[in-house]
């Protein structure tokens, strides 16, 4: 058994059963080993980008590590972006790298780097294999890494001749610990600042704690405390809609978010840290918890949240039942033109029941992200690290995991052209995914930020570097090119019909929504 057959057998063994790929020549070692592993699904993506960002979908929905197989560290560049991503996520990812053969690297060949340096800004741990007997049991540490609760990026890099070098064998896989707790003193401390604290209080979550279950116990807190539920701006994966635990979001602008927490005298976070501002402005907080209030961390992104959720509603003797259930709402739908409104309205009406949603609608997908949270019970991703160009590969990656389930990309079409290649492996592999294209002609959000940041008086060099439309980007037939049949709408009543026949059956589709 030569390194590559034992470094996939092993990966196999461990029970990650699906590869994304941009494969090269160093590579095809690694491609003939994917290709005798029975049960490995292998997805190939037409650029590095599109290939991470897909295992960053399928591990959030998946709870486990798919694998990319990427070249060298040029082709690990490529993908990094969406790494940073799937790391703020805290997504398990494993990602094998292939290298230049050890004795060749000193003949320095035009694609000779170093791959740890590309490596390590997005990882969370690397390991160049050693041999190829040790390929192999460096797999089986990285899915340990990987599988690290909730989840970790990590790299290895697999010379080319560890992976055709004979004498290998399959290591077993790892026996995973417990995640850690929450230590009995931080729910103390919780339960006794919600519980005597005087003023509005403040139960703060983020990432695992943004579940279904971990959200009960959240809602039997606020019923036994009066505090309200703020979840962070951008969640890895929020489980909501009708019947499930309603939530407030912490909006995104610093100073919006900074006056939204103004008045809590105590927020307790879990499954996250205190909020920032996403970028610094001149005369404005970066900081953006209340001076003065008490802030108590119960447990931090690496630590079992619904545990310590449970453990505190435990400490507080709440109620069974939570407070807060979110009520079922049809919101009006203005007809004529279309705007992000009106849309958001529709889609929260005729979101199917248990739909993924990757939302990267930027400036336009606002109204959708608020409806929708009355509408029928979905799980919700967002852009977690703010790398636009994740939208798309994050569905495809989602729909893999979850092929029973409608996946819905939300995306902005600024950031689509980051990562439309997406569309083709979609169209490829038969992907059921509706993707909506929020078509405003224009990298809206850096006008905002052009005003934020203090430019008076832009001109006209400056505003042609923010917009879209010379010449115009035609959506439409970018996604019939790459394979997906798409529509291109500018009223209500028409993406109303077209979203109602892309919901009523299989199979990738794209609206081009004119906003």
């Amino acid at each position: 058994m030569n390194g590559a057959e034992a470094f996939v057998g092993t990966l196999a063994a461990c029970g990650v059963d699906t590869c994304f790929a941009n494969p090269g020549t160093s590579e095809m070692q690694l491609v003939a080993a994917i290709d005798r592993q029975h049960g490995m699904r292998a997805v190939l993506g037409l650029f590095e980008g599109v290939v991470t960002g897909a295992a960053d979908g399928y591990g959030r929905m998946a709870d486990k590590p798919a694998v990319t197989l990427l070249h060298l560290g040029p082709g690990l560049g490529n993908g990094l972006a969406n790494l940073h991503n799937a790391r703020r996520a805290g997504s398990p990812v494993i990602n094998m790298v292939g290298d230049h053969a050890t004795y060749h690297l000193h003949y320095n060949a035009p694609l000779t780097s170093d791959a740890m340096g590309v490596a390590r800004p997005m990882s969370d741990w690397v390991r160049v294999s050693t041999s190829a007997r040790d390929l192999a049991q460096a797999g089986a540490e990285a899915f340990a890494v990987a599988q690290s609760y909730p989840g970790k990026v990590a790299t290895v890099i697999v010379p080319a001749d560890h992976a055709w070098g004979g004498g290998s064998a399959l290591v077993a896989p790892p026996t995973m610990p417990a995640p850690a707790k929450a230590p009995p003193e931080a729910i103390a401390a919780a339960a006794e600042a919600l519980r005597q604290g005087e003023g509005p209080k403040c139960l703060f979550l983020g990432g695992r704690a943004l579940r279904e279950d971990a959200l009960v116990e959240a809602g039997r807190i606020a019923a036994a405390t009066g505090a309200r539920l703020v979840v962070e701006t951008f969640a890895a994966r929020h489980q909501r809609g009708h019947g499930r635990v309603a939530t407030e979001k912490l909006p995104y602008f610093g100073e919006q978010a900074q006056a939204f927490l103004a008045e809590f005298t105590t927020i307790v976070f879990c499954g996250t840290e205190p909020p920032v501002s996403f970028f610094a402005y001149p005369g404005k907080p970066s900081w953006l918890s209340p001076e003065g209030a008490n802030l108590v961390r119960l447990a931090s992104l690496r630590e079992d949240a619904l545990a310590a959720l449970t453990g505190l509603a435990a400490a507080l003797d709440a109620p069974a039942e939570p407070a807060g259930l979110q009520e079922r709402r049809i919101f009006p739908a203005e007809p004529g033109k279309l705007t992000s409104s009106s849309l958001g309205a529709i889609l929260a009406e005729l979101l199917p029941a248990n739909a993924i949603v990757s939302d990267e609608g930027a400036t336009q997908g606002g109204a959708a992200a608020l409806m929708c949270a009355a509408a029928a019970p979905h799980d919700w991703l967002q852009l977690t690290g703010g790398a636009i160009g994740q939208g798309l590969p994050l569905a495809v990656g989602a729909a893999i995991a979850c092929p029973d389930r409608k996946v819905i990309a939300l995306q902005a079409d600024g950031s689509g052209m980051y990562t439309n290649q997406a569309l083709w492996t979609m169209a490829r592999e038969k992907l059921d995914v509706t993707t909506i294209i929020l078509n405003n002609g224009s990298y809206a959000i850096l006008n905002i930020e052009l005003m934020r940041v203090g430019v008076q008086n832009p001109g006209p060099k400056a505003l042609s570097m923010l917009d879209l439309r010379n010449p115009e980007i035609d959506w439409t037939s970018i996604s019939e090119g790459m394979g997906v049949s798409a529509v291109r709408v500018d009223t209500a009543e028409g993406f109303r019909a077209a979203l109602g026949e892309a919901l009523a059956h299989k199979g990738p589709r794209l609206i081009e929504a004119m906003l």
